[in-house]
């Protein structure tokens, strides 16, 4: 694992070290100020609104936007990265249409037991072998996370406004280490994106405003994952058999080339996330759902946005086989299900099939979203 700081010092060299000898790929050390510019476009992104409904970004935007805000004591950044690069191309499941797309990184154990269990015995390493301070953070608390990676010399934020490592690509998980020990900071990373703009062009709804820029409300992960309601009618056809995530602007960058398929077993491909057929994921009851992807990120969706998504993908899969389990669906007790599976059952069934349904679920409907399904 290369290791690059301004000044030689036992004491960063001995927690990089640590760092590797725990499994982590990447690891480098950042002034916690160094930030602060990210910090700034952090507060402007949110003052667009281009967080959607997240609010939790809201909630704690002084202390994401600034470390000195989170933790005034904090003198220094241990960022380390764990590689989840697929031993495939992620993006040829969207032309099997029956089965679901998962994005790469929920495809195992879910990143963040992983990564904290392992952040969480560098922080003692830190503390008992040098009496410091220290904080541990993974993608949930308020961190800036990229930009702190990139300052400590893990890559550097592409277009896609995801970090790119010229050795592991844009397939890098992301853990910080704030402490008040004070070490000496690496060299910040270069941007080697050049002219280059695959990730923005093969964006499926121009979820990017312009090269570093990202709009969360058009962006099919956070529509996907994030969003709680049903999804804009305009995204739906675009989101084909994504049912959690999307990869494609990950997926299409050139400096993937260069990254091995990650060692890291927690991160394999497993059944429950390889490709399911749709089918057979939108008659999951909450039982099923829950023991499917036990232990995997898709479960902390919940069953009725995570069947929303199938839903909408089997809509978008142009085969009348799958409308029996449509018209199951449509009188599930989740009115969120009940309205895509409407959509659904409009792109796949002739419409005297669909009036006979609409008469039959319709007309006592007592939600409004699925009423209006009904309608359009």
């Amino acid at each position: 694992m290369p290791i690059s700081i301004s000044e030689p010092s036992g004491t960063a060299r001995a927690i990089l070290a640590k760092a590797g000898a725990l499994g982590f790929d990447a690891a480098g050390i950042a002034e916690p100020q160094a930030v602060r510019t990210a910090g700034r476009r952090f507060l402007e992104f949110l003052a667009l609104g281009r967080h959607g409904d997240m609010a939790w970004l809201e909630a704690k935007a002084a202390r994401r936007a600034d470390p000195a805000v989170l933790w005034p004591a904090a003198r220094s950044a241990v960022v380390v990265g764990l590689s989840y690069a697929p031993g495939r191309n992620p993006l040829a499941v969207l032309g099997r249409r029956g089965r679901g797309a998962i994005s790469v990184y929920a495809q195992g154990r879910d990143y963040h037991t992983v990564l904290k269990g392992r952040l969480k015995h560098l922080a003692q390493f830190v503390a008992s072998g040098h009496g410091a301070a220290v904080k541990v953070f993974v993608d949930t608390a308020p961190v800036l996370e990229k930009p702190l990676a990139a300052a400590a010399g893990l890559g550097w934020q592409g277009k896609h406004t995801n970090l790119v490592s010229r050795r592991h690509g844009s397939w890098l998980f992301l853990g910080v280490l704030l402490t008040d020990l004070a070490l000496p900071a690496a060299r910040p990373h270069d941007d080697h994106c050049g002219r280059c703009r695959r990730c923005l062009d093969i964006c499926p709804t121009a979820a990017f405003p312009a090269p570093y820029q990202l709009d969360a409300r058009r962006c099919l992960s956070y529509l996907t994952i994030e969003h709680r309601g049903t999804i804009a009618p305009e995204f739906r056809v675009a989101m084909g058999n994504r049912i959690y995530g999307c990869d494609d602007c990950l997926a299409v960058c050139p400096w993937n080339r260069f990254a091995r398929q990650s060692r890291e077993l927690a991160f394999a491909a497993c059944p429950p996330a390889d490709d399911p057929p749709l089918a057979e994921l939108a008659r999951l009851d909450e039982v099923g759902f829950r023991r499917r992807f036990a232990g995997s990120a898709v479960k902390r969706l919940g069953r009725a946005r995570f069947l929303r998504n199938v839903l909408i993908a089997i809509g978008n899969s142009g085969d009348p086989g799958l409308l029996p389990v449509v018209r199951e669906r449509l009188s599930d007790r989740s009115p969120l299900v009940r309205a895509m599976a409407v959509w659904a059952l409009a792109r796949l069934a002739p419409a005297d099939d669909f009036q006979r349904a609409r008469r039959q679920h319709g007309a006592d409907e007592p939600d409004a979203a699925v009423r209006a399904e009904w309608n359009a």
